[in-house]
Order: structure tokens, then C-alpha cells, then sequence
């Protein structure tokens, strides 16, 4: 398979393994005493990285809007990765093409470990949606190639994100686009969204294209195979006019029509689609295209406006309704989303509005490291949860909740020690997640060092932050619960060796046998 080299390439790929795990500070629940719904403000690879004790692998859906690196959005490159190549690129505003020769090795170096993080918290059924322009498009695919696996991608869909392209300045040399995309990748066989693609729900809508648009298909079939049809087509109602072809097939679009294989049906509201149903074995590539312009970026941010007024300061915002189309043909009713880009807080707003609509129980992640977490990101979700607008604007609350949290302290320090400022029950989570890389549920016991059973291992964490503990025969005679094995962690140890072996116990020191993420 073809691989993407670039500056630093070699020094971020396992740079996710040496990001310190950091705990997360609960700072106040809104709308309950306690939500499982998630905003925590601070950088998104240590967020990802204190994701994981609880969330590895059980992600249905991960949706995320990274800088598009277009040279005008003024992010900064701070992963502190040990190499002099790239230490230089910190705190650094990254720039325009030619005036910022390394500004792809920039985003590729910080996209890379964020997306290997993201992999892992994805579940075996899950999907990831990744946002992206024009300027990244080919980089994006090839790193998600490598690190999902090629055969795990699903779909590339285009939606319109401006009403009209710029018809000034650079427009007069170069032709303006008016289209973004999202990229669709699967975390194995078991994807449920494969499971649509492969003809098992006929019902999957594809938006139409506004205006002559060439469209380039990817029909996969239940076997893994691919060809690809081009088609040019216009709306005319709902009749594409019958000089459009499948150009790689023999009838026209009108010809589907008549016998009933393709159909054209109203979608959400301003939407139009239709569904391809030549037979059974073969569906098609989906493209959204926003229809009347309701879709698009500026209309995204004529919302966000009435929520928070017109002093928020982000000039596009992605529409809910994009967002809510993807998760709605994607995930269950109780699955949670990540969005580890969140921005304003647009994921948050769709999950929020579908479970109004059909009393799912949905949860949202959202992370976001820039100041705004609270003051934007936050506030939106309240209003949103509350109500927003006046008059004819007014849109009624959904309901929900939520936890805000900051990123806390590392909970090893540079050392390898402990950091003893970290809570307690933080520890044992982390060290019960490294032993059996499932959540840590508190197991009734008489004995406060037991962290509970798995794999008919019993598990001990023996710590005191003002004593040095000793695993010996006293604290042996402590244990109550009937195992075939035992894993406990102790300052110390002063069993033999032969004793610990009749046993069955396996003896871990604190603080040097306790694994890092």
C-alpha cells in the first residue's frame, strides 16, 4: 500500500505512547447532579489520552472538523515532540503556502497522533467522520489509510458549503470552490455503516446535486469488490432531464426512473434525495449537496448567531443538520459520539436535537482546547438545552445535560513517580484499565486495596500515599475473595518467590511495574 512521508513523519507515529495520561477535573454538572455527557476544555491528544481508561474501543461514532490548513486560520502547532526538526514549529502560527514551506508537515504531525487515539477509542462497529477542504483532502486519505486500513474505508461525501463561490481576487486566476468534505472510515468488517452499504437497509438516502454536477460513484458490493460510474445530472423538480446518463451503463437516469429504480423523494426539510435501486447487489457512494443554500456554512452561522449573538467570532460553522444526517444513519439511540474538534459546539447541538426527536439517549464527548470552551462551546449547549431566540426565532429547549471538565494533572510524573497531588480512586482506575483494559466498576469488598476480578485474576492495588506498603503474609490473610490467580501492586514485597508461586500470586511494584498508555 502507498505511504505518505513527510517532515517528523518518523517521530510522531508513536508520539500517542508518550503523551503523559493526564486525569480529568470534574468542574460542574449543568441540568443534573450527574450527566454522562462530556465537554472537557483543554488539548484534544492529552483529552484523547484520558479518554481512554473508559472509553477504549466503545466509541460508536467519532465525528471531528480539524483545521482545514487553508493558511488563513491562524492555528498553532504545540505537540512537544522530542526532535529539534519540529520543536522549532512550537507556538507558531502556521501560514500561507510560500510563506510557510513546512505548513503540511505542521498539520500531518499534529492530525497523526490524534488519529491513532481516536482509533482506539473507536468501537469494532464503529465509524469516524473526519471534515476536511481541499488543501488536505489527499494528505487526510492516506493517513487515515494507514492508520484505519485501506479496506476500512467507506465513503468520501461532498456537501455544498457556500452558496456562491468568490468571484473576486484570486477567483479571476482560480476557479473557486464551493465544497467540503468528509471523509467516512470504518474500524473494521464490523462497521454498521458497511452494513448499509452492502445492500442490507435499501432505505439509505443520497443527496441530489444543485445545478450540472459531475459525480463520481464508488459502488461497493457484499463482496468488498468497487467499480466506479460517473453521472451528469440537473434538477428539474424532481425529474432529471433525459439526456443525463449513467455514464458507464447503457440506460439514462430517466430510463431508471420509469421502471422504478431510482426514486426521488423529500428528505429533511430544504433537502431533496434519491435512492438508487438498479439491484441488489450493488449501493451507491452518497454526496450530500445542501439544496436553497439551508445548508450551508454561513447558514450554520446565522444559527450560532441567534444562540449567542453575532460576537462569537467564528466565521464558518458547520451546519447541525450535516451533522445530524451522518449520525442518524450511523448510530443506535443510546451510542456516544465523540468530537474532538468541537469548535462551537455543533455536535453536541445534533445529538441534543435527535434525541429530542425520537427520545433517544444519545451521549456526546465534545473537547475543545481553545479558551472558548466555556464561554462559547458551553454556552451553546445550554441555550440549546434551554431555549434560545426571540419571537418568530425562538426555538424551544431539548433538554439534556452535561459535565464540564478540565484537563488535570499528569498522573506520572516526569520521573516515573506517582503524582501524589492525584486522587486516589484516579490510580486505581488507570492501573485496573492497564491490567484489563475494560472500566474499572468498584467491586464490593471488605478489603480497600481490592480492585475486583477479571479473567479469574484477582487484583490488588496496595497503596498509601503517606506509607510505604509491603505485600507480607498480614496482608495476605486480608484477602477474602476465591481466585485462581492474583495480581497485586505493593511498595514492597517479602513473600519468597517459591511462596508467591504456590500461590498463584504475581507481585507488581508501585511504581515501576505499572504500565504507561
Amino acid at each position: 500500500m502507498p505511504t505518505l512521508e513527510w517532515i517528523g513523519k518518523d517521530k510522531v507515529i508513536n508520539h500517542h505512547q508518550q503523551v503523559p495520561y493526564r486525569v480529568l477535573e470534574e468542574k460542574y454538572t449543568y441540568n443534573a447532579e450527574k450527566s454522562d455527557n462530556m465537554i472537557i476544555r483543554g488539548d484534544n491528544l492529552e483529552a484523547l489520552k484520558a479518554l481512554l481508561p473508559k472509553y477504549e474501543g466503545r466509541i460508536k461514532c467519532i465525528y471531528i472538523d480539524p483545521p482545514y490548513n487553508t493558511g488563513n486560520e491562524g492555528w498553532v502547532y504545540n505537540d512537544n515532540v522530542n526532535d529539534p526538526k519540529i520543536k522549532k514549529w512550537l507556538g507558531e502560527v502556521v501560514g500561507k503556502e510560500g510563506e510557510d514551506l513546512s505548513r503540511h508537515d505542521k498539520w500531518l504531525c499534529m492530525m497523526y497522533p490524534r488519529l491513532k487515539l481516536l482509533q482506539k477509542l473507536l468501537s469494532s462497529e464503529g465509524a469516524i467522520f473526519l471534515s476536511i477542504g481541499d488543501d488536505e483532502i489527499a494528505h487526510l486519505r492516506m493517513i487515515c489509510d494507514e492508520i484505519f486500513g485501506i479496506n476500512n474505508f467507506i465513503a468520501m461525501f461532498a456537501w455544498k458549503s457556500r452558496a456562491k463561490p468568490s468571484n473576486t481576487g484570486a477567483a479571476k486566476v482560480k476557479p473557486q470552490n464551493d465544497a467540503e468534505y468528509i471523509l467516512c472510515y470504518g474500524k473494521s468488517s464490523k462497521t454498521l455503516f458497511q452494513l448499509v452499504l452492502s445492500g442490507k437497509d435499501r432505505n439509505y438516502p443520497h443527496h441530489d446535486c444543485d445545478g450540472d454536477y459531475r459525480l463520481q460513484t464508488i459502488l461497493k458490493s457484499n463482496r468488498g469488490e468497487s467499480k466506479r460510474e460517473t453521472m451528469t445530472f440537473s434538477l428539474a423538480g424532481y425529474m432529471p432531464p433525459p439526456t443525463k446518463r449513467w455514464q458507464a451503463g447503457e440506460e439514462t437516469i430517466s430510463d431508471l426512473y420509469a421502471r422504478n429504480r431510482i426514486t426521488f423523494e423529500t428528505g429533511e426539510p430544504m433537502l431533496k434525495y434519491y435512492r438508487h435501486e438498479e439491484n441488489d447487489e450493488y449501493s451507491p457512494f452518497y454526496c450530500f449537496v445542501s439544496k436553497e443554500d439551508s445548508n450551508t456554512a454561513e447558514n450554520g452561522k446565522k444559527v450560532l448567531n441567534t444562540i449567542l449573538g453575532n460576537q462569537h467570532g467564528f466565521d464558518t460553522v458547520k451546519p447541525v443538520e450535516i451533522v445530524s444526517y451522518l449520525l442518524k444513519h450511523l448510530v443506535d439511540k443510546n451510542a456516544t459520539i465523540l468530537d474532538s474538534f468541537a469548535g462551537s459546539g455543533t455536535t453536541a447541538h445534533a445529538v441534543l436535537n435527535m434525541n429530542k426527536a425520537d427520545g433517544g439517549n444519545r451521549k456526546f464527548i465534545l473537547v475543545e482546547m481553545m479558551d472558548y470552551a466555556e464561554s462559547i462551546t458551553a454556552e451553546r449547549v445550554k441555550r440549546v438545552i434551554d431555549g434560545y431566540g426571540n419571537g418568530k426565532q425562538a426555538v424551544e429547549g431539548t433538554g439534556g445535560d452535561f459535565t464540564f471538565y478540565d484537563l488535570g494533572q499528569a498522573l506520572l510524573l516526569p520521573d516515573g513517580n506517582l503524582n501524589e497531588d492525584v486522587d486516589t480512586a484516579k490510580i486505581r482506575e488507570y492501573v485496573w484499565y492497564m491490567e484489563t483494559k475494560t472500566p474499572l466498576a468498584e467491586a464490593a469488598s471488605e478489603n480497600p486495596y481490592y480492585l475486583g476480578t477479571n479473567n479469574r485474576t484477582g487484583y490488588y492495588f496496595f497503596y498509601e500515599k503517606d506509607r510505604i506498603t509491603t505485600l507480607g503474609y498480614e496482608f495476605l490473610s486480608t484477602i477474602k475473595e476465591k481466585t485462581e490467580s492474583y495480581l497485586i501492586y505493593a511498595d514492597l514485597c517479602t513473600i519468597p518467590d517459591e511462596e508467591l508461586k504456590r500461590y498463584n500470586i504475581t507481585f507488581k511494584k508501585i511504581p515501576r511495574d505499572i504500565a504507561k498508555l
